[in-house]
């Protein structure tokens, strides 16, 4: 497989050639009485005590620091060397997330704020550049351990973890970088596939240092054949334009365009933002998938065509750098390992991943059910929170053809009171709706569990270790409307409004088998094996009764690896197969007897 441009970026979907990457060694300090503005920390090297490695969070060993005490007030400072761009160009800090709140500085002077742990931002930082010496830059990260009203996913607000929660991510935890770029150039983009139409939507925000129009070239390539190249004016700040691919329209099954996890074709995108007299172009290479994703009343639809989802829960959790990823290499092995289990399908739980991991989703071939971090109490702060991050999740993914649904709540978390409150039922179909609203082309969940309100697919959890119990409920459709309108297999009712609704059923959550070889399990989870031999025999049960559904759209596997005091992974938490890889991929794929 060759090595791609995209390869190695923080951003696979809007890639430049040139990009400092500022991960490394930062100054640190610890600001338990949050006295650092008053005090003017930003301006200061003195208060800075300790070292850390960005961008793994302190609470991580990675970080070098491994405190996973409450500090809620982060300062980080370190010095980069950075000329004054030339007349017409600009400087961008780019972030990919701080969680929760972040203030930047460079060289004392305000450049930044944004709130929202899973989602980028950046700042234009050329006009607090100095014409000598090094730039200072000081990040204060503000991540209250306490506050149930902000979204946190699986990080606990306890001191020790407890039950399903885990060490927390305070601070930076994603990639930090600089890009110089001209002052026209693309800000954003989105590729929405059209393949009835032989054609690709393309959705670009152009950022405008003067006015004008601008000169837009976008040219679409596979393995250095052109298929399609379009140059258009643009007088405003946003570019959206169907693009022409003629050979895209699907006549035969698959097409060689035909974008799935059995045959993960890219076409290659440059997006050239043409330099007015005397300023170079913007030059961003991006790339395209074309698949459409939905569902009908049965069944989850990849390009068109029945799918049959075989999902595993993924933590997107690591011992040594918690929600942080190792490194790029990491990422990539963890999708070939998913693959290797016989999986076509992940869903991120309860965080926002690294985009870089979505890009080896796009690349290697799996599906993505994309989760958001939930909050654990209702307001109306706690909603404005969730549904500002899911517009900039939205904004950041919706290009990656891997992403095929999105899961706005789980297990009424964030609602707790869905069950009673009509306050809380209209949250959860107002973000559906927003979810909707802000991208259409791709099923959208309400609240995934139970408790069901609204969404384009019903998902269930259901942990049970008995597979007559799995056929008894899910083995076929009328059993399936049976379990959704009037079971509780979790002790919740599936639906609140007793009715079923005309959506595919999906085992969202099920299975959770613990077993623990390397040290006693501090959870007792949903059950245990003994021997490998015992986990898969379980295993095989269990799957063996979901595969003979036919009531079933598909399923969600509980859990990709181990994760905290949760020992029910397929994995140890290092990535070790707690059985033979090839003997656990049959049995996910459904190849046993």
């Amino acid at each position: 497989m060759p090595t791609l441009l995209h390869d190695h970026h923080p951003r696979p979907l809007l890639a430049r050639p040139a990009w400092e990457d500022l991960s490394g060694q930062w100054q640190f300090a610890y600001d338990d009485d949050d006295i650092g503005l008053a005090e003017h920390w930003q301006r200061r090297a003195d208060v800075f005590d300790r070292t850390i490695t960005v961008p793994y969070p302190p609470e991580s060993p990675a970080s070098g620091i491994g405190d996973t005490g409450y500090h809620p007030v982060l300062w980080y400072r370190r010095t980069i060397t950075v000329e004054p761009p030339e007349p017409g160009r600009r400087v961008m800090l780019r972030f990919g997330a701080v969680d929760y709140r972040a203030d930047v500085w460079v060289n004392g002077e305000h450049v930044a704020f944004h709130e929202g742990g899973q989602t980028p931002f950046a700042a234009d930082i050329t006009d607090a550049l100095t014409a000598d010496g090094p730039q200072v830059l000081v990040v204060r990260a503000w991540d209250d351990p306490h506050d149930l009203e902000q979204p946190r996913g699986k990080q606990d607000w306890q001191e020790d973890p407890h039950v399903i929660w885990y060490e927390r991510t305070s601070g930076i935890w994603q990639p930090v970088w600089l890009e110089e770029l001209p002052g026209e150039h693309v800000e954003q983009l989105r590729w929405t596939p059209l393949p009835s139409a032989g054609e690709v939507e393309l959705e670009a925000r152009l950022a405008r240092r003067s006015s004008g129009p601008l000169r837009v070239t976008v040219r679409l390539e596979l393995d250095g054949r052109l298929l399609a190249e379009e140059t258009s004016l643009v007088n405003g700040s946003l570019l959206r334009r169907r693009i022409r691919v003629e050979d895209v329209t699907y006549q035969a099954e698959p097409h060689p365009l035909e974008w799935s996890p059995e045959q993960p074709t890219l076409c290659q995108a440059t997006i050239i933002v043409h330099g007015r007299e005397g300023v170079a172009d913007d030059v961003v290479h991006s790339y395209v998938g074309f698949r459409t994703a939905g569902a009908d009343s049965r069944s989850f639809l990849l390009n068109g065509r029945p799918y049959f989802l075989r999902l595993a829960l993924s933590q997107g959790y690591w011992p040594q750098s918690h929600l942080a990823a190792p490194d790029q290499d990491a990422l990539r092995a963890e999708v070939e390992l998913i693959k290797q289990l016989g999986f076509n399908g992940i869903r991120v739980h309860q965080k926002a991943e690294d985009p870089r991991f979505l890009y080896w989703c796009d690349r290697l071939g799996l599906l993505v059910w994309a989760d958001a971090a939930a909050s654990y109490s209702f307001s109306g702060r706690s909603l404005a929170r969730t549904t500002r991050e899911w517009i900039e999740i939205v904004e950041r993914d919706a290009g990656h053809p891997c992403v095929v649904a999105w899961v706005a709540f789980n297990e009424s978390w964030g609602v707790p009171g869905v069950a009673h409150s009509a306050t809380e039922r209209e949250a959860v179909r107002a973000t559906f709706h927003l979810l909707k609203a802000l991208d259409p082309s791709r099923p959208a969940i309400g609240n995934d569990g139970w408790e069901y309100v609204s969404g384009d697919l019903l998902g269930v959890h259901d942990y049970t270790h008995d597979p007559r119990a799995i056929r008894d409920r899910y083995g076929d459709g009328d059993r399936v409307r049976e379990t959704v309108t009037d079971g509780r297999p979790g002790g919740r009712r599936l639906t609140l409004d007793r009715d079923m609704p005309a959506v595919p059923v999906v085992l969202s959550e099920f299975g959770g088998i613990t077993y623990a070889p390397d040290r006693p399990a501090t959870w007792a989870g949903y059950g245990a094996a003994d021997s490998p031999e015992n986990l898969l025999e379980q295993l095989s049960a269990l799957l063996g009764a979901v595969h003979a559904s036919s009531g079933l759209a598909g399923f969600c596997y509980t859990q990709l690896t181990d994760t905290g005091q949760e020992r029910n992974g397929l994995l140890t938490e290092d990535r070790k197969p707690k059985a033979d890889p090839a003997l656990i991929a049959a049995i996910i794929r459904g190849e046993t007897d």
